[in-house]
């Protein structure tokens, strides 16, 4: 069997993880791709919370679940992933993050660090059991490789008792390829 690229990866997760009546979020919208396999995930009975602090990266994600018929079961919020708990007080099945800049969009406008630490300290206590939360890093640009190391620093000192930490990448390849972290509640 071939080894899987990063996002066919973590969509093959999400897969193995998420049931019809979930409720799950996306904490990074972007062009909606992650947004759009979660509400076919969760079917109509589920709900998706999709995140993004763009209104261009929201539109985009609009565009595309209404194009496939699938924005009933989904919430789109113009704010940062940092807010969710002013969104969402409901345990979550699973949730995807991609970290860096919106693809197409202004490279400026990146994920920090401080408001995806935040984020993970509200998301993961309402993680149900069994339940997962991927991180796609991209950190091929300065305020990336900022990210990263915060990232991997706080994933790592999760407690092992009520979380399993998996890194997933292709370590060969030029130009800081991305990684998954993908956080398993125990």
């Amino acid at each position: 069997m071939p080894l899987q690229k990063v996002l066919p990866f973590c969509h093959a997760l999400l897969k193995e993880t998420v049931q019809a009546g979930d409720t799950v979020i996306d904490g990074t919208c972007g062009n909606g791709h992650d947004t759009l396999l979660l509400a076919r995930l969760v079917g109509p009975s589920g709900h998706v919370y999709g995140f993004d602090i763009q209104e261009t990266a929201l539109k985009s994600t609009r565009d595309r679940l209404c194009q496939a018929g699938e924005l009933s079961q989904v919430s789109l919020i113009h704010a940062s992933h940092a807010d969710f708990s002013h969104y969402v007080s409901m345990p979550i099945r699973a949730g995807i993050f991609n970290l860096g800049y919106l693809p197409g969009g202004d490279k400026t406008i990146t994920t920090q660090p401080e408001s995806t630490i935040a984020s993970l300290r509200v998301i993961l206590p309402q993680l149900e059991k069994g339940g997962l939360l991927i991180l796609v890093v991209y950190h091929g640009h300065p305020e990336g490789k900022i990210e990263k190391e915060h990232v991997l620093d706080y994933v790592q000192k999760l407690p092992q008792e009520s979380y399993q930490v998996l890194q997933y990448g292709f370590i060969n390849q030029r130009n800081d390829p991305p990684f998954v972290l993908a956080i398993q509640k125990k």
